[in-house]
This record gives C-alpha cells, sequence and structure tokens, in this order.
C-alpha cells in the first residue's frame, strides 16, 4: 500500500484550482475548426477550438515531493500526465500519445526520471499510443491497461490496483461505460484523478461504439468519480475547447450531461449521431496490442 501523503495547505489548494488557461495569454492561438471531426465530448453545435502551440502546459503538483506535468496533443486533443517521485525519480506516464513521443522522452530525460510504468486509460479510438515504440527506447519500461479492455500489455489492471512509484502511487477504479475497459487513476492522497475519456470537463465519453454503454458509464461516474473529495482535481483524457482541469465538484454540479437523471442521460447518449473517430480502424488495432505493436 501506498503512505498516505498529507493534505495541502488550504491557500496552496486554493490558488492550484484557479489556474485556467486563458484564452488570449500570449503565445496559444485558437481558432474554430473549418472542418468539424468527430470528438467524444462534444455535443452538436459546439464548435471545437484547435490549439496552435500549446505542447506542454506545466501545473504544480498539490502533493508534496510529487513532480506532475501536464502535455497536450493537438491533433487528437488528447493530455498526456506525467508524474514522479521527486526524491527517487521514479515516473509514470498516462495515456502517451505517437506523435508526441520525442518530446515526452526529451522531457523525461531532461528531469533525469526513471520512466517506470507506461499506462493507458482504456483502448483509444482516436489516436495510437506511443507505448510500444517508448518500450523499444527506454529499458525496463513496462506498459499497463484495464484487464477488461481486450488489450495486451505487461500489466493488466484491475479495479483496487496500485501503480506505485517512489512514495507515490495511483490507485485503479474501473469506470466503463465508454469502453468496457476504462479506468479512472485516482492519487493516493485524492487530490487528483485522472479520468480518461469516462468524464471529461463539462461532459463524458461517446458510449456507441467499442461496447459503449450509457447506464454503465453514468453509474461509473456517479459511484466511482464523484464520490471522491469535492477538490480533487479532475484531469480528463481529451478537451477541446481549451479547458485544462475541473473538480469533482465543479463537475457535479455544472457538467451538462452527468447532472440529468439516468434516464435524461441515456437518451442524450443515444441520440449524438455522432461520426466516428477518423483513425478508429487504425488506432483500435494498433492500441488493441498496446504495447508490443509494430509502428
Amino acid at each position: 500500500m501506498c503512505s498516505v501523503i498529507s493534505r495541502v495547505k488550504p491557500v496552496q489548494r486554493a490558488l492550484a484550482l484557479t489556474l485556467r488557461l486563458n484564452p488570449n495569454t500570449e503565445g496559444l492561438s485558437y481558432s474554430v475548426a473549418q472542418n468539424r471531426r468527430v470528438y467524444p465530448g462534444l455535443s452538436a453545435g459546439e464548435q471545437p477550438l484547435r490549439v496552435s502551440s500549446r505542447s506542454l502546459c506545466s501545473r504544480m503538483a498539490l502533493t508534496d515531493g510529487l513532480l506532475f506535468r501536464q502535455l497536450f496533443e493537438s491533433e487528437s486533443s488528447t493530455y498526456t500526465y506525467l508524474l514522479a517521485d521527486t526524491e527517487t525519480k521514479e515516473a509514470v506516464i498516462i495515456d502517451p500519445v505517437l506523435e508526441t513521443i520525442d518530446r515526452d522522452l526529451k522531457l523525461i530525460h531532461e528531469l533525469g526520471l526513471n520512466l517506470k510504468v507506461a499506462v493507458n486509460t482504456h483502448c483509444h479510438a482516436d489516436h495510437i499510443t506511443s507505448t510500444g515504440l517508448m518500450k523499444r527506447r527506454l529499458a525496463g519500461l513496462k506498459s499497463a491497461i484495464s484487464k477488461f479492455s481486450g488489450a495486451s500489455a505487461d500489466i493488466l489492471l484491475s479495479d483496487e490496483d496500485e501503480i506505485a512509484f517512489g512514495k507515490h502511487c495511483l490507485t485503479v477504479r474501473e469506470t466503463p461505460g465508454h469502453t468496457d475497459g476504462c479506468i479512472t487513476l485516482v492519487s493516493g492522497d485524492q487530490s487528483m484523478a485522472f479520468t480518461g475519456d469516462a468524464l471529461l470537463i463539462r461532459g463524458c465519453g461517446r458510449t456507441d461504439f467499442q461496447q459503449g454503454c450509457p447506464k454503465k458509464l453514468y453509474h461509473s461516474v456517479h459511484q466511482k468519480i464523484f464520490t471522491l473529495p469535492d477538490q480533487c482535481l479532475i484531469y480528463p483524457a481529451h478537451d477541446y475547447l481549451g479547458q485544462t482541469v475541473s473538480t469533482v465538484s465543479e463537475e457535479r454540479q455544472f457538467n451538462r450531461r452527468l447532472t440529468k437523471s439516468l434516464e435524461e442521460f441515456v437518451d442524450i447518449m443515444n441520440n449524438l449521431n455522432l461520426k466516428k473517430p477518423a483513425k478508429i480502424d487504425i488506432a483500435v488495432p494498433a492500441n488493441l496490442v498496446c504495447g508490443i505493436h509494430e509502428v
């Protein structure tokens, strides 16, 4: 079991919760997508924002001795998360993307980290994981994914499993519904939750392919994520509107889908009428052999 990590001071938490990505920040340029793609958390009528230069976005960790970086891949609007113990330098990466492997490995090298585990929150349909290629370039790296994903990996995860790195750990919470193999990874002190596509900021992942089920997703979020502390920070696998982080309390109050009744939620999800992701026919077969696919 990982050690229980002391809570942060109220002032530190308040500062962290006010961090938001300002669309007018110098160096970031947004433009409305001219040819709209299919995005799992975006309803009809909403336009995704394209980020031209947001390649790396760092956040201060709320836990003593924890290094935390939030990184962004613009083509699929995917967030990759890097966490490390500042003393032992052992690290974990969440949802790495093939197109940004060089950037990620460069950062890991610059920070002097020993990457132990590369974990995917589910079998992605919109991009190919970089886990397989990353394993070839980093000796000793292990891949991990849910045992219910149908994918291959060195570590097949189950509910309440822990991924340890130094004195820290991430605890697995199974949150199926977007796919059968979706997991949420919760930090040891429950100050952060990496929700994959199960819970997005003010939205959620689609449920119309890859064993998707709106009832499962609704129960997963309400029972496994909304039961976390109010101020637990929510870090999703994607965002298409320039948002970077939310909290459990915010999503309980303001999530436009998951604040509805179960019946209303099912009706919403069954009537999104989205096109399939552009890369699904390439990404899913590659990601099913997570960690060992030929690149």
